[in-house]
C-alpha cells in the first residue's frame, strides 16, 4: 500500500526498520527478516460531547530480526490531521518510536536486549485484554518502554527479567513536551497547571515470575519492582520513583483472568507541590499523584470458530477495571472499565470497547491535566471506541 507524502520515510526510519522488527502478519524478506505495519481507523462516539467521529488513528511501520543469536525490532508510528489530533495539518506532525532494540540471545533461554525496550514491570505485555489499556498506562508503569539493557533468563518454570535504563524514550515530533509513545515523566506543557520539569534518569528493574497449575488453571504469578531517579531541572534535586507489583495470570480453555496490584511512590524536588509529578505521551502533558495504589482485574473469554462464510475469526470478549488510589487526602480515585471485543475480519482486526471512566483524562471529557492528580469531574463519563486496522 503506498503510503501519502506526509508518511515518507527519512533515511534513518528506512534503516532503523531495516535493523529492527514487525507486527505478526508481516512480509518475510529473508530467513530472518520480517517487515510490515499497519493503517487504522477509529471511530469515537460521545453523544454527551456530540462526538462521532470516523478518522484516521495511525500508521506505523515496523520490522523483526531473529536468528539463532542475532535479535531486534523497532516500530515506528505516525499520527496527525484527524481526531485527536486535528489540530495538525497533516499526518506526521505527531510521530515517535515505539520500540527499537537490538539483542543476543545466548541460548533459547537466556538472552539480552539493547535500546528502546519494554521495561520488564507486572502484567506483561500488557495489564489485561483491551486495546485501549488501562489507567497503568497513563500513570507510567503499563506497556512502557525506555532506553537501556534488560536480562532475560528462563529457568525451568521461572522467568527472570532486569533491565536498567539510562532515560526513557526519545522525544519524537509534535507539539507538546510529551511526544512519546510511553507514558513518561515529563517537563509539564504552560497549560498544566501545577506542573512539574522532571526528568526519569537510572532506572532499575527486576520482575520474577512463576508458571504452575492452580488445578485446571494454567496459570502465572509474579512480583516486580522499579526504582529510579527524578532529576528536577528548577531545583537541581533528585527525587525518586518507586513502583512495586504482584500478579496473577490464569488460563483454563477459553476463560482468562489478570490481576495485579502495585503502589507507586514518586518523591520529587519540586519547586512547588511534591504531591504531583507531570507525565507525557501522544502528544500530552498532565500531572500524576505522586503516591498511589493501582489496581487491575481482567476477565477475557475466547469464542472457537470461524463465522459469515469463514470471514470472521479470533473472537475475544472481555471486562477490564482499573483503579488508581491516591494516597494524598482530598485527591479523587481514577476508575476506568471496559467492557468489549476483537475479532479478525478476513485481513482487518477489530476492537469494540464501550469505555467508563471516573477522574479519567481520557474518558467522558473529564479534565485532561488534573484528573490523575486531584481528580476531575468526579462522575462516571463513558463514550464508545472503536479501531479497525489493516495489517501488512
Amino acid at each position: 500500500m503506498p503510503f501519502p507524502a506526509s508518511l515518507r520515510l527519512s533515511p534513518l526510519h528506512i534503516a532503523l526498520l531495516c535493523t529492527f522488527a514487525a507486527p505478526a502478519m508481516a512480509v518475510q524478506v529473508t530467513d530472518n527478516l520480517d517487515l510490515g505495519g499497519a493503517v487504522r481507523v477509529r471511530w469515537d462516539y460521545d453523544p454527551d460531547r456530540d462526538i462521532q467521529k470516523l478518522n484516521f488513528d495511525t500508521a506505523f511501520l515496523s520490522a523483526k530480526y531473529n536468528s539463532d543469536t542475532w535479535i531486534g525490532a523497532a516500530k515506528y508510528r505516525y499520527y496527525g490531521r484527524a481526531y485527536p489530533y486535528q489540530y495538525t495539518d497533516k499526518v506526521g506532525d505527531v510521530q515517535f518510536a515505539e520500540t527499537a532494540w537490538i539483542g543476543y540471545k545466548f541460548n533459547p533461554d537466556q538472552q539480552v536486549q539493547v535500546g528502546l525496550n519494554q521495561v520488564p514491570f507486572g502484567l506483561q505485555p500488557y495489564f489485561g485484554s483491551t486495546f485501549f489499556e488501562t489507567l497503568g498506562n497513563v500513570i507510567g508503569v503499563e506497556d512502557l518502554s525506555e532506553v537501556g539493557t534488560k536480562y532475560i533468563q528462563q529457568i525451568g518454570d521461572w522467568n527472570i527479567q532486569t533491565g536498567y535504563y539510562l532515560r526513557p524514550a526519545w522525544q519524537g515530533k509534535g507539539t507538546s513536551n510529551g511526544a512519546t509513545y510511553s507514558s513518561v515523566v515529563s517537563e509539564a506543557d504552560s497549560y498544566v497547571t501545577d506542573g512539574s520539569n522532571n526528568q526519569e534518569r537510572h532506572a532499575v528493574a527486576l520482575r520474577v515470575a512463576k508458571a504452575l497449575d492452580l488445578g485446571p488453571w494454567k496459570s502465572e504469578i509474579g512480583l516486580s519492582g522499579l526504582t529510579s531517579s527524578l532529576q528536577n531541572q528548577d531545583t537541581d534535586d533528585n527525587g525518586r520513583r518507586n513502583a512495586a507489583a504482584v500478579h496473577y495470570m490464569g488460563k483454563n480453555g477459553p476463560w482468562g483472568v489478570q490481576l495485579q496490584a502495585a503502589r507507586q511512590e514518586m518523591s520529587p524536588r519540586n519547586p512547588g507541590t511534591d504531591e504531583l509529578v507531570t507525565f507525557g505521551g501522544y502528544d500530552g502533558t498532565y500531572n500524576v499523584a505522586s503516591r498511589g495504589n493501582l489496581y487491575v482485574a481482567d476477565l477475557s473469554y475466547d469464542v472457537t470458530g470461524k463465522y459469515l462464510f469463514d470471514q470472521v475469526s479470533g473472537v475475544k470478549v472481555y471486562a477490564n477495571y482499573s483503579a488508581f488510589d491516591k494516597s494524598e487526602s482530598g485527591f479523587k480515585t481514577s476508575e476506568r472499565m471496559i467492557v468489549g471485543s476483537s475479532f479478525s475480519v478476513s485481513k482487518l482486526w477489530v476492537a469494540t470497547e464501550w469505555l467508563f471512566g471516573k477522574n479519567d483524562p481520557y474518558i467522558g471529557g473529564s479534565s485532561y491535566t488534573q484528573s490523575l492528580g486531584a481528580g476531575g469531574s468526579d462522575q462516571w463519563e463513558n463514550q464508545v471506541y472503536m479501531n479497525v486496522g489493516y495489517y501488512f
